[in-house]
């Protein structure tokens, strides 16, 4: 029933004023209907303008350096080392003495460990001993051709002078030539000798395990005792490795790029890294190379970064936060003032620049005035918000300063 019903109702009509006395309850319910009508009517317009508003928020942060403002992309991805090495011993054998442990700092060439040579000692004295008596026979076969020259010549005197037959003549002469020749395999044999000695000698010599270059041990996979062989072989039983050895000169990220956004990365192209265990620390960084291949499965292209300072605190496989910046960062550049908020946070009402900070649960409008610096899809507001606070994200027209608000999940 309608206002305009309820008013008609009112109404008091000629032939009912006679009967006034006896309709006073019929009254008395009117009035009562209308009274309900307009307690409803005020209760749901109290209910309607004060309904929470649901709202998006995000975090203010605070900058730590000017080289945000120029980051074009930011990506993850885990340190790693272009140089690193399990060594191992190039010929089988029983270990004797292991001498590192994670976390020794090793130069090139230092001693990590010994094999039994004793087989290989053995072999190393039989081929210097086949060699010396090789080249024994080598000075023998010279003293006799010198001796056999000698008498050729000779006889070859006495022939001219018919005091010898001339066959005697060429006997010498031929027995000469057969020593000569005789010297001359001799001598071959020496030298395959002497390469037999090499060889034995390399042999023992791979019974000392050497570092292949300077680095620091991260695991030790052998013990004393154990045999290791440059191959995989006896079941499991055979350890292929003494340890590994990682040079940390050569440390540099990988990070894996969403194919969409690789045309914002360029060679040589100025970034920032973060490790996620030192989150306040930032490492001067370049790009080294766009590896011309994609992962199918993630949708992503791995992107090689090199650090510009190294630390001992940067270890392979540590989780890394880079970012590609436009424009390489100056040195003791000055940290701005102020907090970082998505641009969609900020809005124009009555001809101002405000966002909503959500203070419990409702919304406090706040003028600001953004600075003209670009901080990628971030704006920097100097004065008005503080660290850390809430802001409303794209506020909705009906947001207005102290509405109630209902607050989705917060964008990291």
């Amino acid at each position: 029933m309608s206002n305009a019903d309820l008013l008609k109702e009112l109404r008091i009509e000629r032939h009912q004023r006679d009967d006034h006395a006896g309709g006073g309850g019929r009254w008395r319910w009117i009035v009562g209907a209308i009274i309900v009508l307009l307690l409803l009517g005020g209760a749901g317009w109290v209910l309607l303008g004060h309904r929470a508003v649901a709202v998006q928020t995000a975090v203010a942060a605070t900058p730590s350096s000017d080289s945000e403002a120029g980051a074009v992309l930011q990506a993850t991805g885990y340190v790693t080392a272009r140089r690193q090495a399990t060594v191992s011993a190039q010929i089988t054998g029983t270990l004797t003495a292991v001498l590192i442990e994670e976390g020794d700092h090793v130069s090139k060439d230092q001693v990590l460990a010994r094999l039994d040579d004793s087989a290989y000692k053995a072999a190393l004295d039989t081929a210097k001993a086949q060699a010396s008596a090789a080249h024994a026979l080598v000075a023998q076969y010279q003293a006799q051709l010198a001796q056999n020259l000698r008498d050729a010549a000779r006889q070859r005197s006495l022939a001219a002078q018919g005091l010898v037959s001339k066959q005697a003549a060429e006997q010498a002469v031929t027995l000469a030539d057969s020593t000569r020749a005789m010297l001359v395999s001799q001598q071959k044999t020496a030298v395959s000798a002497d390469a037999q000695v090499t060889e034995a000698q390399v042999n023992f010599d791979y019974c000392v395990v050497r570092a292949p270059f300077t680095g620091v041990i991260t695991t030790k996979d052998a013990q004393v005792g154990e045999i290791i062989s440059p191959f995989s072989a006896g079941g499991g039983f055979t350890r292929t490795g003494v340890g590994t050895i990682v040079d940390m000169d050569s440390l540099e990220v990988d990070v894996d790029v969403n194919e969409a956004y690789i045309g914002r990365v360029k060679p040589d192209m100025s970034a920032e890294a973060v490790l996620d265990a030192y989150p306040d620390w930032k490492i001067p960084a370049h790009v080294i190379a766009i590896v011309p291949t994609a992962d199918r499965g993630k949708a992503t292209i791995k992107v090689r970064v090199a650090l510009e300072k190294k630390d001992a605190r940067i270890v392979p496989d540590m989780g890394v936060r880079v970012s590609f910046l436009e424009v390489k960062p100056q040195a003791g550049a000055q940290v701005p003032q102020g907090v970082l908020v998505p641009a969609a946070a900020i809005v124009q009402r009555d001809g101002h620049s405000v966002v909503f900070v959500v203070e419990g649960a409702q919304a406090q409008q706040r003028t600001v005035n953004p600075a003209t610096q670009a901080y990628g899809e971030l704006r920097l507001l100097p004065a008005a918000v503080k660290p850390g606070d809430s802001v409303v994200v794209a506020p909705p027209s009906e947001l207005h300063d102290g509405s109630d608000v209902q607050m989705k999940a917060e964008k990291p």
